[in-house]
């Protein structure tokens, strides 16, 4: 969790909060979170649908256009994926607006 949360800090100018009890990252509204639970961490994203040809690991999920990727203990990725994940991210939110406004 420690790098994940390392590689989104590194990737843009981002507002960290804690919300619903896991770390959220905020840009023109929420763009991703990470939450850590006892055998999995979720590293999830408000319009994630559309960052599948970046991660085809995310699994859509909930409201907006949310997807998810589940990381158990022997599983990993990339900085560099999670630097480009969170960059497109933070560029739709940029473009589109807050995903919430919906």
């Amino acid at each position: 969790m420690e790098k994940l949360r390392a590689a989104v800090v590194a990737s843009a100018q981002l507002d960290q909060v804690i919300k619903w009890g896991h770390l959220v990252y905020l840009s023109n509204g929420p763009v991703l979170l990470i939450r850590a639970e006892e055998d999995r961490v979720l590293f999830g994203f408000w319009r994630g649908k559309r960052l599948r040809d970046i991660e085809e690991r995310l699994k859509p999920g909930g409201k907006y256009e949310m997807a998810n990727v589940v990381l158990h203990e022997d599983e990993e990725i990339s900085a560099t994926v999670v630097k480009r994940l969170t960059r497109a991210a933070v560029a739709l939110n940029k473009k589109l607006g807050n995903p919430t406004d919906v």
